[in-house]
């Protein structure tokens, strides 16, 4: 197991600037950090896995699709291709910084919704999309983790049965399940059971709060989580994350409207302590 901390609370573009972060999740004692590619040149991304690999943190990837021209689920041939070309290009990023995985919402634009329930066509299509671009993943040393979002922000896949049911029809041994606290909190019906359950295809774990805020200052069951996920044989990374006021576009598209921890020094020290405590104790 790898703890890794999510670099989303300090920019949706890691930078230089951000060393000072990156320094403190290392002495923090985490494994790595996960980068947000949205945005920004390849040449950046191989830029920042030189720096990072000067520091000695490992890598994985956080992805969004945030545009309507790339909707996977587009009755266009021409939007789903742009689709395909703008996954290949945050595979390229992910590539270029070093990242094991990359995760995320795989199968939609976030935040956009039809008005009804996900149609067999649009899980049809974002399959299909997801297997197009799972051998250019292959190629690249990347594997796809697929996240299910809560009901704000995602419809096509909201719960662990439904990502299941997605790693089923791409069919690719390099996609898997992305299992997050903070959504499954939201719309689990037993999210610990979930774990037991879908483990031997989760090859990514979110640590998140549930108000998005610092892991164990929450009511998550997180001795019960880390036990559940640690019988299920997992060996991937558990990746923590949170959100922050920060940054105005960043906290108004994460809703977080009042301010959850004391700086993110006290969040990334407090919560890679917390997971390498709890993963140790779930023995």
């Amino acid at each position: 197991m790898k703890v890794g901390f999510n670099m989303l609370v300090c920019s949706s573009l890691v930078t230089r600037e951000h060393l000072p972060e990156l320094k403190i999740v290392k002495k923090a004692g985490a494994d790595g950090v996960e980068i947000p590619v949205m945005e920004g040149k390849v040449s950046h991304y191989k830029e920042l896995g030189g720096m990072l690999d000067g520091i000695g943190l490992g890598r994985t990837s956080a992805m969004a699709i945030l545009d309507m021209a790339y909707d996977p689920l587009s009755d266009s041939k021409k939007v789903r291709q742009a689709a395909v070309d703008n996954m290949k290009l945050m595979i390229d990023r992910s590539e270029a910084v070093g990242a094991e995985v990359m995760c995320g919402a795989l199968y939609q634009v976030i935040g956009h919704f039809s008005g009804k329930a996900p149609t067999e066509i649009e899980k049809k299509r974002a399959a299909d999309m997801l297997r197009t671009v799972a051998g250019y993943a292959k190629s690249a040393g990347v594997k796809l983790g697929i996240e299910a979002l809560n009901r704000f922000e995602a419809y096509v896949v909201t719960t662990q049965a439904a990502s299941a049911d997605l790693v089923k029809r791409v069919g690719r041994p390099n996609v898997g399940l992305h299992y997050d606290t903070f959504h499954a909190n939201i719309e689990e019906k037993d999210p610990v059971g979930a774990i037991k359950k879908y483990g031997k295809i989760i090859n990514h774990f979110h640590v998140s709060a549930n108000d998005r805020g610092t892991p164990g200052q929450d009511h998550i069951d997180w001795k019960a989580t880390f036990k559940a996920l640690r019988g299920t044989g997992y060996e991937g990374w558990i990746v923590v994350e949170a959100f922050g006021d920060a940054l105005p576009g960043l906290a108004a598209a994460t809703k977080i409207w009042r301010k959850l921890f004391d700086s993110n020094e006290q969040l990334i020290r407090d919560s890679v302590s917390f997971v390498r405590k709890q993963w140790n104790a779930a023995k």
